[in-house]
């Protein structure tokens, strides 16, 4: 099968990320979308993110009833940071016989020189690159040039144009520990969940 390997913490999910997998799903010719919650992103090992259980939780109730959209948790309980050539390796050993294309942000492609075994990254998979507004996509021979590396793979790179909806996770945290209203910024079974768990609340002074 060609899946998708779409990478993040997660916390929240929201309707950009389910828009931006079912475009690259479509538009990249996918028969599935895997979301991996990453569960110690190098990008953010000075933050405390919502527990990897709960993340998964929320995804599980955000992609439910398309079937072509499945949570692997992948991440759970491997040691170190989540870096994505080490999560590529894993799922290629687990799923030898599949096709994998990362989803990956234009804003982010031109730093993908800088990460962890980028030329790993590229053997592994091929490029699926989402228009973000303000970021057109690199031409490879761009991209390529970003590298310092001599020797590179081949790089298989598709460019994916979805509608921009700006929302992001950050925010509606934010939003969640002010009270304030998440409807029709995340699946409605997400909200009740962020609700009900009281998840993004400001912690209370303890009392002396």
């Amino acid at each position: 099968m060609r899946i998708g390997v779409f990478g993040g913490t997660f916390d929240p999910v929201h309707l950009g990320h389910l828009i931006l997998a079912e475009q690259c799903r479509e538009q990249g010719e996918l028969d599935q979308v895997w979301f991996i919650p990453a569960a110690r992103p190098p990008h953010k090992l000075d933050r405390e993110l919502t527990p990897f259980a709960q993340r998964v939780e929320m995804l599980n109730l955000g992609i439910a009833g398309n079937a072509a959209f499945k949570v692997e948790e992948i991440e759970r309980d491997r040691p170190g940071p989540s870096y994505t050539a080490d999560t590529l390796d894993g799922l290629r050993r687990h799923y030898p016989r599949e096709e994998w294309h990362l989803l990956i942000g234009s804003d982010t492609l031109m730093d993908l020189p800088n990460w962890h075994e980028p030329a790993r990254v590229i053997q592994q998979a091929s490029l699926l690159v989402m228009v973000r507004t303000g970021h057109p996509a690199p031409t490879e021979q761009a991209l390529r040039t970003a590298f310092s590396e001599t020797q590179l793979p081949p790089l298989r790179l598709r460019v994916v144009q979805a509608p921009q909806i700006e929302i992001a996770s950050r925010d509606l945290r934010r939003r969640a520990s002010e009270g304030r209203s998440l409807r029709y910024q995340v699946p409605r079974a997400v909200e009740c969940y962020i609700l009900n768990k009281n998840l993004y609340q400001p912690e209370k002074p303890v009392e002396k």
